[in-house]
């Protein structure tokens, strides 16, 4: 596994993730997850999408979900112009497509 996920973006900045979560949380949940934007799914999901500053304030969302006792079901780093919803299988295919060609 490559630890360059940091090499197509500028090291100051941070990375935008989307994380997945099981059941809608209502709006009154969006100043807890600071900043993060809430999407409610037709399939029943909730997509918290926007940019993290670091790994510490990742995992400090992640133990938010925790918390709640909400099943986590994705987290996966998008490039920020590709933040809207996106299917994660799809996603993950690609990059493996784009790993076999690079080496």
């Amino acid at each position: 596994m490559s630890n360059d996920i940091n090499s197509e973006s500028d090291p100051g900045q941070p990375l935008v993730y989307q994380i997945r979560i099981k059941g809608h949380l209502g709006r009154e949940w969006a100043d807890w997850f600071e900043g993060l934007t809430l999407t409610a799914l037709d399939n029943g999901e909730t997509l918290l999408t926007g940019a993290v500053v670091d790994q510490a304030a990742l995992h400090g969302v992640l133990r938010k979900v925790r918390d709640l006792g909400i099943p986590l079901l994705s987290v996966v780093h998008v490039k920020p112009n590709q933040a809207g919803p996106f299917d994660v299988n799809s996603e993950m295919i690609d990059r493996s497509k784009t790993n076999l060609k690079e080496r």
